[in-house]
C-alpha cells in the first residue's frame, strides 16, 4: 500500500514547540514518514494518496493515564443516602455496590462503551484499571477482547487487594502476572500492567510481592495513592510516616510506578516522587466528585515529576479533563499565569504516553506510530500559532473532532464513528447497568 498524505491547516505535531501552519504529515502502514509543509509533501511523495484536511488542525491523539472502564455503569446509581466522605463513598457506595457487583458481562458491556467514549473524544492510548474481586479468574481478556475489536492501544490491569481476603489477593496478582507475560506473547496493541490498590487494603508483603512480580516481567505498577485524606492519615498511625514516604521505606519506587491521583500529598513528597522518576496520573474531575481535594499539579511539575491526565471513568470527555487541569489550578493559586494551555496538551499526549511506558507516542515524529486527531477549526475568532494551544482546549469538544487514527487505521472519519453500532453498544450497557443496580 502506497503511503498517503494529510493536508492540514495546522500541524501541531510536539505540544512542547509552536504548531506550523499548511504543514502535514505522510504515513506509511501504521507509522509518520514525514510531517513536512504541504509543498514538501506533495513533492516528495507524488503517487501518495492525499486527504484534505485544511480546515483542520492535526494533533497528536490522547492518552487516558487512568481509566476506570466499568465506572459507566455506576452513572446516576440510586443511593439510599449520599456518601459523607472519601471511606463511605468506599466502604459504603463504591465496593459493595459496583465492583463487587461486577461479572464478566457486566465488564464486557461497560469496556465496548468506554471505549466508544474514547474514540469520540479523542483518545486512543489508554490505561485501565479493573476491580471486581468476584469476576476473577480471566477478567482481563474479557477486556481485552474487546478492546482489541475497537484497535485502541489499551494497557491492562486488575486492582489486586486483600479487602475481600488474602486468598482474593493472590488470585488478583496472578491474574495481572499471567495477562502480561500473554499480552507479551501476543504482541499487538494490548498490554498488562501489574497493580494493587493502595496501603489500607494491601499489606506490606502484599505490595512487594506486587513489585516482585512485575520486576521479573519488565512491568510497570500502578497504585493509587493519597487520594483522600484517609491514607495519609492511615499510614501516619500505621507506620509513623506519609504516603509517599512510606513506599520510598519499602524501597520500591522508581520509574517503574504509576501513581494515581496524589491529590493529598506535601512538598517532601514531591520531592521524594521526583528524586524517585515516579509517574502520577491526575484525575481533577473526579478528585472533585468524591472531595479528595486539589492535587499539587503545578508543584510537582516544577519539581519535574511527569504528570499525565486520566477521566478515572467518571466524565470521560478528555476536553474538559484538560480543561479542569488547567482551570482549577489557577483559582486554588490565585494565578491566572499558572498550567497553561499547552501544558495540559502536553499532560494529555507526551506525559501520558511516558506514564505508560511508551517511548514513540505523544508526538507525530518521523518513525513514530500514526496515533492523530484532526480538530475543526471552525472558530469564531482565528487561529494563530500564540493562541492555538487556548483555542483548541477552552473552545474545541468530541464534536469537533473530524479524524480520529490509531496506528494508521481510522477510528474516527468525517465526526463519524467506523465500525460500530452506537445504538447496540448503549442498549447492551443500559441492560448491564440495570442488572447492576438490581
Amino acid at each position: 500500500m502506497p503511503p498517503y498524505v494529510i493536508l492540514g491547516q495546522w500541524l501541531w505535531s510536539d505540544t512542547t514547540q509552536p504548531p506550523q501552519p499548511d504543514w502535514g504529515v505522510a504515513i506509511d502502514n501504521d507509522r509518520i514518514l514525514a510531517a513536512a509543509p504541504h509543498a514538501d509533501l506533495r513533492a516528495r511523495f507524488p503517487d501518495a494518496t492525499v486527504i484534505d484536511a485544511t480546515d483542520c488542525v492535526i494533533t497528536p491523539a490522547f492518552v487516558n493515564a487512568h481509566h476506570h472502564t466499568y465506572g459507566v455503569l455506576a452513572h446516576g446509581i440510586p443511593l439510599d443516602a449520599a456518601p459523607a466522605g472519601f471511606w463511605p463513598f468506599l466502604e459504603d457506595f463504591w465496593w459493595p455496590k459496583v465492583e463487587d457487583r461486577l461479572t464478566h458481562e457486566l465488564i464486557a458491556a461497560a469496556v465496548d462503551w468506554a471505549c466508544l467514549e474514547m474514540v469520540r473524544s479523542g483518545v486512543t492510548t489508554f490505561y485501565d484499571c479493573l476491580e471486581a474481586p468476584h469476576a476473577l479468574p480471566d477478567a482481563l481478556d474479557v477486556e481485552a477482547q474487546v478492546v482489541r475489536r475497537w484497535g485502541l492501544r489499551g494497557t491492562l490491569s486488575f486492582e489486586a487487594t486483600e479487602r475481600v481476603s488474602r486468598e482474593n489477593g493472590e488470585l488478583g496478582l496472578q491474574e495481572n502476572a499471567a495477562f502480561i507475560d500473554a499480552s507479551h506473547k501476543a504482541g499487538g496493541l494490548v498490554s498488562g500492567m501489574m497493580c494493587f490498590h493502595t496501603t489500607f487494603t494491601c499489606p506490606e508483603r502484599f505490595i512487594r510481592r506486587a513489585f516482585e512480580l512485575a520486576a521479573e516481567r519488565g512491568a510497570r505498577v500502578h497504585m493509587h495513592l493519597a487520594e483522600g485524606t484517609y491514607e495519609p492519615a492511615y499510614c501516619l498511625e500505621h507506620f509513623g510516616l506519609r504516603t509517599v514516604a512510606y513506599y520510598e521505606r519499602l524501597g520500591v519506587l522508581g520509574e517503574h510506578a504509576l501513581a494515581s491521583q496524589c491529590v493529598q500529598i506535601d512538598a517532601h513528597e514531591i520531592g521524594i516522587l521526583a528524586r524517585h522518576a515516579v509517574h502520577v496520573s491526575h484525575q481533577p474531575i473526579s478528585n472533585c466528585e468524591v472531595g479528595g481535594g486539589f492535587a499539587p499539579v503545578p508543584e510537582m511539575l516544577a519539581a519535574g515529576v511527569n504528570v499525565a491526565l486520566g477521566t478515572d471513568g467518571y466524565v470521560n470527555n478528555f476536553f474538559e479533563v484538560m480543561r479542569d487541569a488547567t482551570l482549577t489550578p489557577k483559582a486554588r493559586l490565585l494565578d491566572p499565569g499558572t498550567m497553561p494551555a499547552h501544558v495540559a496538551w502536553t499532560m494529555a499526549t507526551q506525559n501520558g504516553a511516558r506514564a505508560l511506558g511508551h517511548t514513540d507516542l505523544g508526538t507525530l515524529a518521523p518513525g513514530h506510530p500514526a496515533d492523530l486527531l484532526l480538530i475543526a477549526t471552525d472558530l469564531p475568532t482565528p487561529l494563530a500559532a500564540h493562541n492555538l494551544a487556548d483555542q483548541l482546549l477552552l473552545w474545541r469538544n468530541p464534536s469537533n473532532l473530524r479524524g480520529v487514527m490509531c496506528a494508521g487505521a481510522w477510528l474516527l472519519r468525517d465526526g463519524q464513528v467506523l465500525h460500530a453500532d452506537e445504538a447496540a453498544i448503549r442498549a447492551r450497557v443500559v441492560e448491564a447497568a440495570s442488572k447492576l443496580w438490581r
